[in-house]
């Protein structure tokens, strides 16, 4: 009988000591889980910090390394401006272009010049970038120097053509100030709401797609868009087609070929400066013939929402798909 209490008590404490094992396996696991779950943590932080220093190369090909990220940027063209505000980033922005004007809060934003910028305003304005314009290189390559000599950085966004090179655009531009994830937020919401637009345009039979001509200055200096502009691709997502669409870029057209191109719309883009842009269609020698003006089919959109390659382009879009099939939009 003692010697099978003995026997019991050495089973018991072995049970105790296995047990006492295994919580203090169990423990230093969870330590060990714990510190790979700091050490992720800190690994991302250090991720985070080691953004910068960031070089990257411009539509120019210069390769710019920023050691830190912006926080004083000046914008020379509105384009630009609207995608770094777009980018949750407006606060960052010190100086814009004379033609900034979107969003409102660039009304109170220091100017800084228009196609000649003025030097030392920017200067005085201490950014840590300037974000300049492909399409303004080579007439301000002095001022750009006289930049880059006072150390401030000119990153030069690329000149953007059509939808895909504006994603580019708002890709580059959020990687130089910070906004990597942001500037993805925003491509995606502009993928659908093009995406969108097409499949409620897709209803529109082949025999009722409409033939549309875009007027971006009245006469005598009539001038539309043709192929490879945004107004072009805008017309192809509304599955819509451009009486223009034999042209390449921006064009002068006589109005007797306009009249011969017969469109079913006519849409001007200048109506923030002629005050009746409609009027100015329809008074035209010969135009009563056009089926637009014989069915009073002549609309006004705002210039910059289908011209500026930025985030506003969906909304410029609808605003032509909504004046080219307003059947299709009238029950929203």
């Amino acid at each position: 009988m003692k010697k099978l209490l003995q026997v019991m008590l050495l089973a018991l404490l072995l049970g105790f000591l296995i047990g006492c094992s295994d919580g203090n396996e169990a423990v230093e696991d969870a330590a060990k889980s714990e510190g790979t779950t700091e050490e992720a943590a800190v690994s991302e932080d250090t991720d985070d910090e080691s953004a910068y220093p960031l070089t990257l190369t411009d539509a120019t090909g210069e390769e710019i390394t920023f050691e830190e990220e912006p926080e004083r940027i000046v914008t020379l063209v509105p384009s630009n401006t609207e995608i770094v505000f777009a980018l949750e980033q407006g606060d960052k922005v010190v100086g814009v272009s004379d033609n900034d004007t979107y969003p409102e809060e660039v009304m109170d934003i220091e100017k800084v010049g228009g196609m000649e910028f003025n030097v030392e305003i920017i200067i005085s304005q201490e950014p840590d970038v300037v974000l300049a314009h492909e399409s303004g290189v080579d007439a301000a390559q002095e001022a750009f120097q006289q930049l880059e000599d006072a150390g401030v950085e000119v990153f030069v966004v690329a000149d953007a053509t059509d939808i895909d090179t504006t994603y580019e655009t708002i890709e580059s531009i959020g990687q130089v100030v910070g906004a990597t994830e942001e500037a993805e937020e925003v491509i995606t919401e502009m993928k659908e709401g093009f995406a969108e637009l097409e499949e409620v345009t897709s209803a529109v039979a082949e025999e009722d797609r409409q033939s549309v001509f875009f007027e971006i200055s009245p006469s005598p200096d009539i001038f539309t868009a043709g192929q490879n502009t945004f107004l072009h691709e805008l017309l192809r997502v509304i599955n819509a087609d451009n009486a223009a669409g034999d042209q390449d870029g921006w064009v002068a057209m006589d109005p007797e070929a306009i009249v011969e191109l017969n469109p079913n719309v006519i849409i001007t883009t200048y109506g923030s400066y002629v005050e009746d842009p409609i009027g100015e269609v329809t008074s035209r020698n010969g135009f009563e013939a056009i089926d637009a003006v014989a069915n009073e089919r002549i609309y006004d959109v705002d210039s910059d929402m289908v011209s500026r390659p930025g985030p506003r382009l969906v909304d410029g879009a609808r605003g032509v798909a909504e004046a080219v099939y307003p059947e299709l939009f009238d029950e929203e």
